[in-house]
């Protein structure tokens, strides 16, 4: 399976620093779904193109086959917003969405999890933080 992954020129995107997206995912109570974060590379604009067709957006890659919508594929939308929305530097329609994605998916649903993070130590990541 091919991955292609693009940068677009969006208003307003961030690349986030490690502690920064650290404090920021604690303070919307995910300090527990802080992982490396090889995918987007804490680069809010961040958009993937997969091999089906589909595209992951953000900074936990959401797909708009299932979570969002994007006039490029059929979507269910289930978190109710426009892939567009998690481009931006205000993240919190990407945690309001990755929340949804947990509650109904878990944490497993995340190919970048599993590979990086599943039982694994995750405090090296997060060490120096102050969080």
């Amino acid at each position: 399976m091919r991955t292609f992954i693009l940068l677009v020129g969006v208003a307003n995107a961030k690349h986030f620093t490690r502690c920064e997206l650290a404090r920021t995912l604690q303070a919307a109570g995910m300090d527990g779904y802080f992982k490396r974060n090889t995918a987007s590379s804490y680069n809010s604009q961040t958009t993937t193109r997969n091999s089906d067709g589909s595209t992951s957006y953000g900074i936990f890659q959401i797909n708009n086959r299932r979570w969002c919508s994007s006039d490029q594929v059929p979507s269910y939308n289930s978190c109710r917003i426009s892939c567009s929305q998690l481009l931006t530097d205000d993240i919190t329609a990407d945690i309001e969405c990755a929340k949804t994605i947990a509650n109904q998916q878990s944490i497993l649903f995340w190919p970048g999890w599993q590979a990086n993070c599943q039982a694994r130590e995750l405090g090296q990541y997060i060490a120096g933080c102050e969080l």
